[in-house]
């Protein structure tokens, strides 16, 4: 009976098959694009306002503007006391430095849990899983009582430097996980080679972890280049805003608000990301897929 169903189902032309899928194929591809157009509306409705008439953008709800103005763009970058080159830059240089923490940090100790042998090394690794747990405004109040004793307030030392003592558990868990995956054989062919644990982990490990390095480093720079927390807690000089700061200085509940200069300036926010995230998508995807698998 096996036989005969299968010679049967050999037999049938594929044109069948593949008549009888389409009407399938056609109505889950238009569920998954409304899904998509719904997602992404609020999108697409901000880029939209940020080019239309300013008395236009709160009228109407449609995704096409009835004139297309870009004042709001110029007026946006050079219409507060600071331009927003300033913020963009203010914000560029944390989130490069904080990338770079993070990928040489948590990269350093993820090695040193994931490769060598040292008392207690288990008792640390959960304690270090464990600060994963502590929400960040437990320990709010000690930092910046911390950061004020050491004169770094009003500066962006709070929001880098911690960076670069692997504060960073998520990235630490995650670095150890594709370690343990590189077969252990590597570094012992090294180590009879006569190199050392340093010369492992430069020679070795960072090349072959290309992938897991990208994804934290596309990680760190999303969540840096977004945060809205740190910088306001840390940062009260207007040359020192970060442009999450500097957005919220269009809407002032006192006065008139620019919310065509706010959309525009949150537009052109969008772009570093978006491309710093096309470049690096391969190897975020490959980062993801192959952390914690045996190889």
């Amino acid at each position: 009976m096996t036989e005969m169903t299968a010679s049967v189902t050999a037999a049938r032309p594929p044109s069948d098959i593949t008549k009888r899928s389409l009407p399938a194929s056609l109505i889950i591809h238009a569920l998954l694009i409304a899904a998509s157009l719904l997602m992404l509306y609020p999108l697409l409705w901000m880029v939209s306002a940020s080019v239309r008439p300013e008395t236009e953008i709160f009228s109407s709800t449609s995704l096409i503007p009835s004139s297309i103005d870009f004042s709001s763009y110029a007026r946006g970058w050079v219409g507060l006391d600071v331009s927003f080159g300033r913020f963009f830059w203010n914000s560029l240089v944390i989130s490069l430095l904080v990338v770079t923490g993070n990928v040489i940090a948590c990269s350093l100790t993820a090695f040193a849990f994931a490769r060598l042998r040292f008392a207690g090394r288990n008792f640390w690794f959960a304690i270090m899983l464990g600060t994963l747990m502590i929400p960040y405004h437990v320990t709010l109040i000690p930092q910046y009582v911390l950061f004020l004793d050491l004169g770094w307030v009003n500066t962006i030392l709070p929001l880098v430097v911690p960076k670069f003592l692997a504060s960073d558990a998520f990235f630490i868990f995650l670095m150890v996980q594709f370690f343990r995956g590189i077969p252990r054989e590597l570094d012992e062919a090294a180590m009879m080679d006569g190199c050392s644990a340093w010369r492992i982990y430069w020679k070795i490990m960072l090349p072959l972890s290309l992938p897991v390095l990208a994804t934290a480093a596309i990680f760190s720079f999303i969540w840096t280049w977004d945060d809205f927390f740190g910088p306001l807690i840390y940062l009260n000089d207007m040359n020192t805003y970060t442009i999450q700061l500097g957005l919220r200085t269009f809407v002032d509940s006192t006065s008139a608000s620019d919310w065509g200069g706010l959309f525009a300036m949150s537009t052109l926010t969008l772009v570093p990301v978006f491309f710093f995230f096309l470049f690096f998508q391969r190897l975020l995807i490959e980062g993801i897929a192959t952390t914690g698998m045996k190889r």
